[in-house]
This record gives C-alpha cells, sequence and structure tokens, in this order.
C-alpha cells in the first residue's frame, strides 16, 4: 500500500485542499502559526511531565524517609562484587 502525502480529490472540498496546502507549506502564516502552535503545545506536555516526576520523586522520598531507607545505595553500584564474597 503506497504511502500518499496530501489530500485526495475524490474524498475533499477544494476548500479543505486549499486548506491543507496552507497548513504545509512553508511560506504560508497557517503553516507558520501550526508549527509555532505544536512547538508551544510539546513545551507545555513537556513542562508538565518534568513537574509530575518530580512530584513522584518527592512523594518517593518522603516514603524511604518514614521506612527508615534513607541510606545511600551508590556504593553497589560502583564497588567490585567480588569484594563481597
Amino acid at each position: 500500500m503506497p504511502k500518499c502525502k496530501g489530500v485526495s480529490s475524490k474524498t475533499h472540498t477544494q476548500k479543505q485542499r486549499d486548506d491543507y496546502a496552507n497548513q504545509h507549506n512553508p511560506n504560508n502564516k497557517a503553516y507558520k502559526a501550526r508549527v509555532e502552535n505544536e512547538q508551544k503545545y510539546s513545551k507545555d506536555l513537556r513542562r508538565k511531565a518534568d513537574s509530575a516526576r518530580i512530584r513522584e520523586a518527592k512523594r518517593e522520598a518522603k516514603l524511604f524517609h518514614e521506612l527508615g531507607l534513607d541510606a545511600s545505595l551508590d556504593w553497589m553500584c560502583y564497588s567490585n562484587p567480588t569484594d563481597f564474597d
């Protein structure tokens, strides 16, 4: 099945085809507005994801503190496993 970019004249009106062409033409205001909106939307999504990740990390740190699991486990990551035999 071939991949087709664009809008079929069999299924869309002339106005719909013109709107599609305007949104995909880099020299058109509609294209520039679409790109700007996409960048703003993706930036907002990243910001929300980052804040959710920070909230989760804080919640986890509080839980570990309550359970007494505050010890750093970095020594396990950077040590030689054969040292503990």
